[in-house]
Formats: structure tokens, sequence, C-alpha cells
């Protein structure tokens, strides 16, 4: 297949529209020209897809001591910027269930946003280090999910789900209570990995956009603050 500059505007409006839908802002202001009109260039001038999140007055999440206690840490622009997951899941239903997972084993869970990194791997490991338990989760707005334990390498994890746009919500809930079962010290059969070849080539402009728009949310002054569940502040 030909790959030439109509071909990139076309994929990029319906990656913008696809956005759109699934609730995420797209890099142009409501009134403004869009891509499909001749002659304009929507990022002239602009150096952000999106206006910087203030988090002014939160204050930085403190350390667990509670071992019941699982540290779910999500991204930057996790239900600010970014509602849904990249095939559309509603955040807020992929947080209930990992915590009703964690719930169902008998462990606790607390919700921090992380705000000084966007790679999923530190992000877990990160919460992991925060948790009473030394087990974190950590989520990227787009939806790929790492469970981490505090004294790993950061690559070194629990478990890695990297292919986002094959989680399912029944995904999410099994992942919570592996996390638990891994705090409590219990022997743990890893959730089946899925694969398939053709999400990366499918679905490699939007997560791309969305992991940009998660990054340039950054506030590494403000490392992790307390979030909860369709927190909008």
């Amino acid at each position: 297949m030909e790959v030439n500059e109509q071909l990139i505007q076309a994929i990029t409006r319906a990656v913008v529209e696809q956005l759109r839908r699934n609730g995420v802002q797209p890099p142009y202001g409501q009134n403004a020209q869009k891509p499909s009109e001749p002659g304009v260039n929507t990022l002239a001038g602009k150096t952000r897809m999106r206006p910087k999140h203030s988090y002014e007055g939160a204050q930085k999440a403190p350390q667990g001591t509670d071992p019941k206690e699982i540290v779910i840490g999500v991204g930057a622009a996790f239900q600010t910027e970014i509602r849904s997951t990249i095939t559309g899941i509603p955040l807020e239903e992929v947080i209930r269930n990992v915590k009703a997972g964690i719930e169902e084993e008998g462990m606790t869970s607390r919700v921090v946003k992380v705000l000084d990194t966007s790679d999923v791997g530190f992000m877990a490991l990160k919460s992991a280090k925060l948790s009473g338990s030394g087990i974190g989760i950590g989520i990227q707005s787009k939806g790929t999910t790492v469970i981490h334990q505090k004294d790993l390498y950061p690559l070194t994890n629990l478990e890695l789900f990297p292919q986002a746009p094959l989680m399912t919500l029944e995904t999410y809930r099994r992942i919570g209570r592996n996390a638990a079962r891994y705090a409590k010290g219990e022997m743990v059969t890893p959730i089946e990995s899925v694969n398939d070849p053709t999400v990366r080539a499918k679905y490699q402009v939007k997560a791309a956009l969305m992991h940009i728009i998660e990054t340039e949310q950054l506030d590494p002054d403000k490392g992790m603050i307390p979030w909860e569940d369709g927190d909008k502040r």
C-alpha cells in the first residue's frame, strides 16, 4: 500500500475523530479550523496538544504502612484529559474493576496519580514502593497495565499487559485479584497472555497520540498525589 501525504492526513483525521468519541480532546479548539480544511496547519504556533492541567495545592501521596494495602498508580491524563482506554472502556470502570478484584481477596486499595513518569513499568514500581504491602499496579490512560513489586528491577515486573486494545473489564478485575494474592504471599497463576499481531498496526497512531497527551501532563515536582475515582480537580 502506498503511503503518501493524503493517506497520512486521512488516517490522522480518523484517529482524531475516534479520540473525540472516546473523550479525548483533539489538538485544536472546538471552534478552530480543522485539518480537513485545505491550507490550514492546526498545530501552527502550538506547543501542546492540551492545556497543562493544574494540581496547585495537591499534596504528595503519603507512604503506606498497611500490609493489606495495594496502591494503584494511574497516568497523568487519567480521568482528566483522557476518560476512556484506547478501545473506549471508561476509565472509571477500569478502576472500579481493579479495586473490586483487590477487595474480593480481602485486601484494600488506594489510587494515586503518577505525575513524574508516563512509563507504565516505572509507574507500577513507584506505586509498589508507596504501597504498604509492597505491591503496586500501574495503569496508563490508554489501558496498558503492570503489576509490580517494590524490590524488583524496573523491567522485572510480576505481570505485564502490554496490548491495551485486548484488555477487558474482566481482565482488569483479574489483575486486581492477582495483585492481592501477590501481596498475601500466595501462589499466583499469571493471567493468560493474549496476543494479536494486527493490534500494533491498527492502533499505533492512536496509541502514540494518547501517550503524547499523557506525557505532556507530567508535573515532576508533584510526584504522586492522592486520586479518587472520577476526580476532576
